[in-house]
């Protein structure tokens, strides 16, 4: 099965135009959506999961019309947004097993065996009776993956799901979003360019409502192999370097910038060739052109 993404468009009633023209296709297996944030991410992701409308063009999900037919999309869709509530007072098996009867398992032996399965392969069968609000945010992300995965989904949409997990909780999500990446779709929509290299064998790259790059994230990275250079400079020399060069990154090292260029030769002697990176390729897709115009979320 494929997500068939064609000439997507989306303007909000504030004229900020979030999507333009996307075009992706995106095969069984992890996919990786980069980009900042207020890049258009969540508003493809939303469109995509039937939650707001697009202006124009089409997307497809196998022989569905995700635009037309948006009850059939639901039925085989699970979806873990960025803001994911739940009821702080309620146990984990109550609220799944409620969640299950929405999705529309009725049978009760069948959503109790449902329930139980979802709750070991999260790793929160230990925890099922605690209430939810008293889960950690690894904890909480996992049971949104959990109630992602009722009805077993051709589809899963996760919007920024190891933001602000510590890094124990990222690697457990991380691992159990490799494994779902297995036999499903999986669009995994971030801004941290590790959760994408370290999982996904395809990915875009989104900024200012429009792709700028989609490919493996090794392709990408043996594209700019051998043209990122790097040194360090005096603060009072930053601007100048930003006018005269591709400026793609810059970090504080003892108190004094070092910059990353990307250039084909040696910009000068002074600078060092650098090992590529995924981070590499996406600062020099999304900062590289030193674009200022609006970005929305």
């Amino acid at each position: 099965m494929q997500l068939i993404i064609q000439n997507l468009n989306k303007t909000y009633s504030n004229g900020v135009q979030a999507l333009k023209d996307i075009n992706l296709t995106i095969n069984q297996g992890m996919f990786g959506l980069l980009g900042p944030n207020g890049a258009g991410k969540s508003s493809l992701m939303r469109t995509i999961a039937t939650l707001q409308e697009a202006d124009s063009g089409s997307i497809q999900l196998g022989d569905i019309n995700v635009l037309t037919q948006k009850e059939e999309v639901r039925k085989t869709l699970g979806y873990l947004p960025q803001e994911f509530g739940v009821y702080p007072k309620v146990d984990a098996v109550t609220l799944l097993d409620h969640l299950a009867v929405l999705k529309g398992i009725v049978d009760k032996k069948e959503r109790k065996a449902v329930v139980e399965a979802l709750l070991h392969k999260t790793n929160l069968w230990a925890a099922k009776d605690k209430n939810l609000g008293g889960y950690s945010g690894g904890m909480k992300q996992r049971f949104g993956i959990a109630q992602a995965l009722l009805a077993n989904p051709k589809l899963i949409i996760v919007d920024e799901p190891t933001a602000g997990l510590d890094p124990a909780e990222r690697n457990r999500f991380l691992n159990l979003l490799s494994e779902l990446g297995e036999n499903t779709i999986v669009i995994l929509s971030t801004h941290i360019v590790e959760d994408v290299k370290e999982l996904c064998t395809d990915m875009a790259i989104i900024n200012k409502g429009q792709v700028l790059y989609k490919g493996s994230p090794l392709d990408a990275i043996a594209e700019v192999q051998g043209k990122v250079w790097s040194k360090r400079i005096a603060k009072a020399e930053l601007e100048e370097y930003r006018k005269n060069f591709t400026v793609i990154s810059e970090r504080l090292i003892a108190g004094r910038p070092e910059i990353t260029v990307l250039s084909d030769v040696q910009p000068d002697s002074s600078f060092e060739n650098m090992q590529a990176d995924l981070e590499d390729v996406y600062f020099s897709h999304v900062f590289g052109s030193n674009a200022t115009e609006k970005i929305v979320a």
